[in-house]
């Protein structure tokens, strides 16, 4: 029963990351674009999460972890770029 539900998850994951690419995509606004981004991010962290249960192993932890540091560092600099046009601001020495 517990397979059934965790395989049921993982279409409705799939579903959602396909709407959410479609978003990414097709987005009316680059705000909307980093919001439909972060959520592929959350999608495939939750994915890996399921994996993980199904194969029975802690080792995808680490890429949890890995994979969410890297969709908030991405969402960060990608919200900088629409606010103030730069990423990375260089300071001059005078």
């Amino acid at each position: 029963m517990i397979m059934i539900i965790i395989k049921v998850a993982l279409v409705i994951y799939g579903v959602a990351m396909c709407l959410a690419l479609f978003r990414m995509i097709k987005g009316p606004s680059l705000p909307d674009r980093v919001v439909a981004f972060d959520t592929i991010g959350v999608i495939i962290m939750s994915s890996v999460a399921i994996m993980s249960v199904i194969y029975g192993t802690k080792s995808y932890l680490e890429a949890i972890l890995i994979i969410g540091v890297l969709a908030f560092i991405s969402t960060i600099a990608t919200s900088r770029f629409i606010e103030r046009g730069v990423i990375f601001e260089r300071k001059r020495h005078r």
